[in-house]
């Protein structure tokens, strides 16, 4: 791979991400917060769940990220009769060679998009678990690796839950984020008439990035220093929500290892080689939330995960800042720990 001076490539790097963001926000009007939640996922090495009723635009926003990219894309509409090996793919036997012959999946592209992932049986579900962990499918005794960059992106329909398969604990873990699209200010709704009134702008979207840029940006993501204060934050808010008297269930170590990365995506989109808990701050809510299972009173007093996470945002003390090194601290403000330099990005 081509080394870059730290400083000069961040920044191209970060014009890169402008490109794929100006590009997605041309379809999503009016969400930017939620286009850079994506991109963040993207960069981190996860996969994004977007979860909201019918119509806001979930299936474009995916499509949208995905055409924004040169790479493979698939999508895969799941219905209650769709089967795992149509996700991962099968063996076929081939008379003319007298051997079986394997078929990839849809899982076999760089971003992979599942619409409605809820409409599929628990046992197609399943199917995409090692494959969002492991990056790898295994299938008749062999083991086959996934390209990368690699993502899914899963939309789910909370509305018209008759018939559908919610998604169990262990797969919704697997997502680094879940994202609402919401719906759009009236100013933002008006544009989308104008833009999408006569054609959908994503018939003449065209990829403004390629695989390779992107694989340079998550080695620069990799590269991201993270002082020690940071993340014994991250740590702390995690363990939190392990003993909230509003959780049954609190987060898992993954979600740990999630908020870190995403931190260290969301610091590389400003341009920064360092993070700071201002990052993890930003994206406990998305990173923390769908892990968590409110107890029977707390669902009784209508209190939501998305709440605790940000009553233990209030109560977490933030780290202090630690004295400059080259122009990098910690925190706002006020004495600190000490820290390493950051790490050189290359």
């Amino acid at each position: 791979m081509t080394t870059y001076d730290d400083r000069a490539s961040l920044t191209d790097l970060t014009a890169v991400v402008e490109r794929v963001r100006g590009s997605v926000e041309g379809v999503i009007e009016g969400k930017p917060e939620v286009v850079r939640l994506s991109l963040t996922v993207l960069l981190a090495e996860g996969h994004l769940l977007i979860e909201d009723v019918p119509g806001v635009g979930k299936t474009m926003l995916a499509k949208a990220l995905a055409r924004s990219i040169d790479c493979s894309v698939q999508r895969v509409q799941f219905t209650p009769d769709l089967l795992p090996s149509d996700i991962t793919g099968v063996s076929i036997w081939d008379q003319q060679r007298r051997d079986f012959e394997f078929k990839p999946g849809a899982i076999f592209a760089q971003v992979v998009i599942g619409d409605e992932i809820n409409r599929a049986s628990p046992k197609t579900q399943s199917a995409l678990l090692e494959s969002m962990e492991e990056r790898q499918v295994t299938i008749d005794g062999t083991t086959y690796e996934l390209p990368s960059p690699f993502m899914v992106v899963a939309t789910q329909n909370p509305v018209e839950m008759e018939g559908t398969y919610p998604l169990p604990e262990a797969q919704r873990d697997r997502f680094m984020a879940r994202v609402s699209v919401g719906y759009p200010s009236a100013e933002a709704e008006l544009q989308m008439l104008d833009v999408h009134g006569g054609v959908s702008p994503l018939e003449d979207l065209q990829p403004v990035a390629h695989a390779h840029e992107i694989l340079k940006l998550i080695e620069a993501v990799r590269a991201v220093h993270v002082a020690e204060p940071v993340r014994r934050y991250v740590v702390e808010l995690v363990a939190a929500t392990r003993t909230h008297p509003d959780l049954r269930l609190g987060a898992s170590p993954r979600a740990t290892l999630h908020l870190l990365r995403a931190a260290k995506a969301s610091a590389a989109l400003d341009g920064r080689e360092y993070a700071l808990p201002d990052d993890v701050q930003a994206l406990a809510v998305a990173v923390l939330a769908h892990r968590l299972l409110p107890t029977a009173q707390a669902q009784l007093n209508r209190r939501t995960a998305e709440q605790v996470v940000r009553e233990i945002l209030q109560r977490t003390p933030v780290p202090a800042a630690a004295p400059q090194q080259n122009g990098v601290g910690v925190g706002r403000g006020g004495p600190g720990h000490g820290q390493q330099p950051p790490r050189r990005l290359r």
